[in-house]
């Protein structure tokens, strides 16, 4: 039975379009006896990253209260990864990036000696074995363009921790009008109808 974690990053709730098209997935890989688990970054927001956590999540002895807490909480996160066959993203596009939301989730996974590790030619990814599959919902028409700098900052995260299988469905022009907005939820959905579990 395959394992999905859904990873929600809107903050628009029940308003979201990139939770909207995640719900379609998750009902369509449910029905084929998937195992899914969602993480709303949304509704239960992560801490920001800041010098005091980020000093926590190395570990050490005489840790505070919250680095503890940050700590506990990126392993049960890493654990999350590891514990599942494919992470789906539900990327939003704000501001040519991703939502902070998403941003925080990152800054708590990436962790050196433990989703990555140096060596002498650089960078190595330690999650192995694991499937991405990036949904990303915007106004506009960004794909394959210069201000699209949410997919190619997403693949090279998951990358960088090793996650290289990357698979991409994009929902553009939702805010060029009625009919562009119905042309790429359709194209979404069929893209997602096109993936296989």
């Amino acid at each position: 039975m395959a394992k999905v974690l859904i990873l929600k990053s809107s903050i628009l709730g029940s308003y979201s379009q990139s939770s909207a098209l995640v719900d379609y997935l998750n009902q369509q890989w449910s029905s084929k006896g998937a195992q899914i688990k969602v993480r709303d970054l949304g509704e239960n927001t992560l801490p920001m990253l800041d010098g005091e956590l980020a000093s926590g999540l190395r570990g050490g002895d005489n840790l505070s209260e919250r680095q503890l807490s940050a700590l506990a909480l990126s392993d049960e996160l890493v654990a999350e990864i590891k514990a599942h066959d494919t992470i789906i993203i539900a990327a939003p596009m704000y501001n040519f990036g991703i939502p902070t939301t998403l941003k925080n989730w990152i800054d708590l996974i990436a962790r050196a000696g433990v989703t990555f590790t140096y060596t002498d030619t650089g960078a190595v990814g330690l999650i192995e074995g694991k499937r991405a599959i990036i949904v990303t919902t915007r106004g506009g028409a960004h794909k394959g363009g210069p201000t699209d700098h949410v997919v190619p900052y997403l693949t090279t995260v998951l990358g960088f921790i090793g996650i290289n299988n990357v698979e991409t469905i994009y929902a553009e022009a939702l805010n060029m009008g009625p009919d562009a907005a119905e042309t790429g939820i359709s194209q979404a959905k069929l893209a997602i109808d096109a993936i296989t579990l």
